[in-house]
């Protein structure tokens, strides 16, 4: 298949293009510096501006999926940027017509009791409170959008680079806890439940989550 993928050089978009090529798709990887991807059997690296929407759609047409890992992590104002990334993304994907959209998202929107959120809890970590605000906002664009297939991934609460298992749970809205009440993923597992989703499609138009 032949995969755009925005943000392959952060920290969960590494993850997704090591499993998608280990997989044999063609990848696309849509970077602001593509020298920072080395070359790869299936990889072709494009320098391209987030925010340039007219551009990003010329990059994106004739792909047959979108994995966007955007993220604002690295801006002063985090939530702002999120949301002028994300709307970029979603406009240049409907512009360029590409079949699905799949965005990488965060835990905090997930429901830890009815009617309240992760993000929205006293313990959220004020460090990734902004990110998981911008999160929740474009999940809320999407469930507004009117054309675009698209499928909108939350990982665990903690999420960090382990072990390949190919096993975990798959849920809905709400956060996904073990046994002893944690709940996290690693990266190459949350790269798995993504790359399924796109070769064997469960979820359009529809948030999931995934957890061991």
């Amino acid at each position: 298949m032949k995969i755009a993928l925005i943000g392959a050089t952060g920290f969960v978009g590494n993850g997704l293009l090591a499993e998608a090529l280990s997989r044999g798709h063609q990848v696309t990887a849509l970077v602001s510096r593509p020298e920072r991807l080395a070359p790869r059997p299936g990889l072709t690296v494009v320098g391209a501006d987030v925010l340039d929407q007219r551009r990003l759609a010329a990059e994106l047409a004739g792909h047959e999926a979108v994995i966007s890992a955007f993220s604002g992590h690295a801006r002063q104002d985090v939530r702002e940027y999120y949301g002028r990334g994300s709307d970029a993304i979603i406009g240049a994907a409907r512009q360029a017509r590409v079949p699905r959209l799949l965005v990488v998202g965060g835990a905090g929107s997930l429901e830890v009791a009815p009617g309240v959120q992760l993000v929205d809890t006293p313990e959220f970590p004020a460090q990734w409170k902004a990110s998981a605000l911008g999160a929740r906002d474009t999940l809320r664009k999407l469930r507004a959008e009117a054309e675009l297939d698209w499928t909108f991934l939350s990982p665990a609460a903690l999420i960090e680079p382990g072990e390949r298992t190919g096993k975990f749970r798959v849920g809905g809205d709400q956060l996904l806890t073990d046994a002893q009440g944690q709940s996290r993923i690693s990266v190459q597992d949350y790269a798995v439940a993504m790359l399924d989703e796109l070769e064997r499609p469960a979820h359009p138009r529809r948030r999931f989550s995934v957890a061991y």
